[in-house]
């Protein structure tokens, strides 16, 4: 059955400072776990922890600069740019440009705090 989708839900994020989630598509807003559709807007400087998540994440970058951090490379991803993050690899975003980010991030299956796998940060750290 079709189902249409009013407004997202704003979702909690990760990370150093406020960041913006709103999940049109997913667990939390639709009961959906075969996907997440959710538009991300981080501010300059935002980082989160560094994860290992059990979904593959597709982004689309609408304004701004994402950088996306592997253990062996850095990829900056800008308007108009994608990245494909495949499950199992660990990885970390910023947005340190002076814009922050916008950009649409679709997870097969769809995200979830459990299978996220984000890294512990200790204060020592």
């Amino acid at each position: 059955m079709l189902k249409k989708i009013e407004s997202p839900t704003i979702i909690k994020a990760a990370g150093n400072k406020p960041k913006i989630i709103e999940e049109f598509i997913g667990r939390v807003n639709s009961n959906t776990a075969a996907v997440s559709i959710a538009r991300m807007k981080s501010p300059t400087g935002w980082v989160e922890p560094g994860q290992t998540p059990e979904f593959d994440e597709y982004t689309v970058v609408l304004n701004g600069m994402l950088r996306v951090q592997t253990k062996d490379a850095a990829f900056d991803v800008h308007a108009g740019e994608a990245i494909i993050t495949p499950k199992g690899e660990w990885i970390q975003y910023s947005t340190p440009g002076p814009e922050g980010a916008e950009y649409i991030a679709v997870c097969l299956p769809a995200f979830s705090p459990d299978t996220v796998h984000r890294d512990v940060i200790t204060n020592d750290e």
